[in-house]
């Protein structure tokens, strides 16, 4: 059954327990404070990160604007291997995009109508939790006027209040191909924000800098956007680091002896996000947490989605399964995913399978193929089925031609990879057990 424990169950291997609840009460040593603090840390990292280079795009190609704080760059294509600012992107929406900046008063978002059309709008907080989404499942599609506050503004009659200052908006819109593009690019034009000028936010270190820079970083950013009480434990737990919401890391006080603690604890924190052990999953998948895109006060599962997919949506919205290679590690071969008659996903819009290539240090991008193609799904064109009904994609670095080639997913020429199944409004069989994927299978 697929219920909320086996799900539990099935992932607690994916994230970790360097940081289990039960151990927030002591005081910990500093080596192992700088690996739990770097974990906590992490998400903000990867958001400023965000933050600057989306601040600093210029004009080009799948852009109509310059992109600055608080005015939305669309994106008019899907995006492709070149797109590397938000690792394992889809292939399904088009990206609108911006940080905003409320420091400066309460923003207005007006959303023009969609129809059928398939959107959502996700705001995140600096700790990567998505505090609302307004789309297709929560509003409809008639569109309508947002506003929204920062924590510390006065209130305003049916405002969303965002839990930091920094808030990162994006809408996905989805868009069945090229042809479909025009139509998509309007609803994109249509989008209206109102906002005072944004900050040019400052500069912080990147997740490969070094212990010093990275928790100087770290400190500044909670200061700029401090977390909630509920993670004050957190905080008392690393105390010997020194960091707070308030200030206190200082990293010339630390002698040469203790910055090697504090460099091997991070050390351990790093590997513990890239060697999580083996996958536990049911029939071959990995499902989502529970806590997906809102993760409360489950600090590993929250660094390892800012690493391998920032910016996931919360479980209602989308569901985000991973593949258990048969044979350990996708590569060489043919794999099959077989599908019987009646037993694609269940979804209220949308489901897609994408291919990527994985980096070594664990994130996921689109891969060049000879096709062009880089998911199969319930919109993709020209797929065959058997006579029974059923659906076969198959997976694997060469095309296999004749009928087998219009169900063909490109694997990368070479280097390991992973897939993601994305299930867009998911209905409740994924949830109370009635549908399970079927495991892909090496042929």
């Amino acid at each position: 059954m697929l219920n909320r424990r086996t799900m539990l169950v099935a992932l607690a291997a994916a994230s970790g327990s360097a940081l289990s609840t039960k151990a927030f009460a002591q005081p910990v040593d500093l080596r192992t404070a700088a690996r739990d603090a770097w974990l906590y840390g992490l998400p903000l990292i990867e958001m400023a990160h965000t933050r600057a280079k989306m601040a600093s795009i210029r004009p080009g190609q799948g852009t109509v604007n310059a992109a600055r704080i608080n005015a939305f760059v669309h994106s008019r294509v899907f995006a492709t291997p070149a797109s590397r600012a938000v690792t394992a992107p889809n292939v399904d929406t088009l990206y609108s995009s911006t940080f905003l900046d409320l420091a400066g008063g309460p923003i207005t978002l007006t959303l023009p109508p969609t129809g059928s059309r398939y959107f959502s709008v996700a705001f995140m907080d600096m700790y990567t939790n998505n505090f609302a989404i307004l789309g297709t499942r929560t509003i409809g599609g008639d569109g309508g006027t947002f506003t929204l506050i920062g924590p510390d503004a006065e209130p305003v009659p049916g405002a969303i209040r965002a839990p930091t200052v920094w808030v990162w908006a994006l809408m996905r819109l989805l868009a069945t191909d090229a042809a479909d593009f025009d139509a998509a690019h309007a609803i994109q034009d249509a989008v209206v924000l109102k906002a005072p000028p944004g900050r040019i936010p400052p500069s912080y270190a990147e997740r490969t800098a070094s212990w010093a820079e990275y928790f100087t970083s770290v400190q500044a950013l909670l200061i700029e956007d401090p977390p909630p009480a509920t993670d004050l434990a957190l905080f008392r737990r690393v105390s010997a680091l020194g960091l707070g919401p308030s200030g206190g890391f200082d990293a010339t006080r630390f002698s040469k002896a203790e910055g090697d603690g504090i460099a091997a604890g991070v050390a351990e924190a790093k590997a513990l996000l890239l060697n999580r052990g083996k996958p536990h999953g049911i029939q071959g998948w990995v499902y989502p947490p529970t806590d997906l895109g809102d993760f409360g006060q489950d600090y590993n599962t929250r660094a390892s989605v800012a690493l391998g997919g920032l910016a996931a949506l919360t479980n209602p919205e989308a569901i985000y399964m991973r593949p258990i290679a048969p044979d350990g590690q996708f590569g060489d071969g043919l794999y099959r995913l077989h599908f019987a008659k009646g037993g694609l996903p269940p979804v209220g819009s949308f489901w897609s399978l994408t291919m990527y290539e994985s980096t070594p240090d664990g994130q996921s991008f689109l891969t060049p193929n000879p096709i062009n193609r880089y998911a199969i799904g319930d919109r993709t064109k020209g797929l065959t089925y058997g006579a029974d009904g059923s659906l076969d994609i198959w997976i694997g670095r060469t095309d296999l031609g004749g009928a087998r080639s219009a169900n063909w997913l490109p694997a990368p020429a070479q280097g390991p990879y992973s897939m993601s199944l994305r299930a867009y409004l998911p209905k409740p069989a994924f949830f109370n057990g009635e549908y399970r994927l079927p495991p892909i299978e090496k042929v």
